[in-house]
């Protein structure tokens, strides 16, 4: 699959795939990214296991994850240049969305 297609299949991202795609600044196993996951968001997210392997085998056919590294019964995942791209402009997506939230988000009683 090309870039493009890549990139146009993930935006915008789901949450969890983002703060999946997020937690990955450094490789890490699908544990370490469960509990990166929950640190991050105060444990409002608590990923099952299978969502995690689920989205990380869905991201590494798509070139987003690679395996680094197979230790003993661990599989570590790291995040291509591709993957970095597709976090780079999600986060440029959600600085724009939290702009016009703060600029227009005060026009609302409620």
């Amino acid at each position: 699959m090309d870039k493009e297609k890549v990139i146009n299949k993930y935006l915008p991202m789901t949450e969890t795939a983002f703060y999946i795609l997020l937690s990955l600044y450094e490789p890490k196993h699908g544990y370490g990214i469960i509990k990166e996951v929950e640190m991050l968001t105060d444990k409002r997210i608590v990923l099952g296991s299978g969502t995690v392997y689920g989205t990380l085998s869905k991201m590494e056919k798509d070139g987003i994850v690679v395996v680094y590294s197979n230790e003993e019964r661990k599989t570590i995942y790291e995040i291509t240049d591709l993957g970095k791209i597709l976090i780079v402009l999600e986060i440029k997506g959600l600085e724009e969305l939290n702009n016009n939230a703060k600029r227009l988000g005060g026009r609302f009683d409620v």
